[in-house]
């Protein structure tokens, strides 16, 4: 009797120090930062690798907050195209001026004004034809929407648009080298991808 009674309370001691560890090993230690200023960390959707801006696609993500919910759509979509608009201007931009300086072109501010002209529309153009590649909503607890959203444009469809529109315009397309500008803007697409992911 007694031999079983010590078998019993082992069993019962040694479940009782299985669950402690368990529940030990799943509770989730604070970070310094949210033991000095109780700070709690929040997980932001669409942050892995395959929603950022890589060697083939401009990403950008944001979020919308509304009391409807398709307006907080609304508005993270329009908040997530400026984002990437900023992007792709900003890499147009480089690519311009890194072109311009290796040709030599008769009036180089022209050019480059034309071509930055140029490099919104097709910015705009590229706008219109985004991809969502992920959409979350939240119902938050004062009974308003919060909406996140991940969009992508191809590098392709705005190289293709760039193109394009050079080619329709003559005074341009007579300086234009198709191959030696598309060198340059793979070769900002690379940094891009980098300055991203953060390597």
């Amino acid at each position: 009797m007694k031999t079983n009674m010590t078998k019993i309370a082992g069993a019962l001691l040694f479940f009782a120090a299985s669950t402690i560890i368990i529940v030990g090993c799943k509770s989730k230690k604070p970070t310094p930062i949210e033991k000095q200023t109780g700070a709690v960390e929040i997980s932001i959707p669409f942050s892995g690798s395959e929603f950022q801006t890589n060697k083939e696609y401009f990403r950008a993500r944001s979020s919308g907050n509304s009391i409807d919910m398709v307006t907080a759509k609304k508005i993270a979509l329009q908040n997530a195209k400026s984002e990437m608009a900023g992007m792709i201007q900003t890499t147009m931009k480089k690519v311009t001026e890194q072109y311009t300086n290796q040709r030599q072109i008769g009036n180089q501010q022209e050019f480059n004004n034309k071509f930055e002209e140029l490099a919104r529309e097709v910015t705009n153009q590229s706008l219109t034809d985004v991809a969502v590649v992920g959409e979350k909503v939240f119902k938050e607890t004062n009974n308003t929407f919060t909406y996140w959203v991940a969009i992508q444009a191809s590098k392709q469809s705005v190289l293709e648009g760039m193109n394009k529109s050079i080619g329709q315009n003559q005074k341009i397309a007579q300086d234009y080298d198709k191959k030696k500008f598309e060198e340059i803007f793979n070769s900002e697409m690379e940094k891009l991808a980098k300055e991203r992911s953060g390597n």
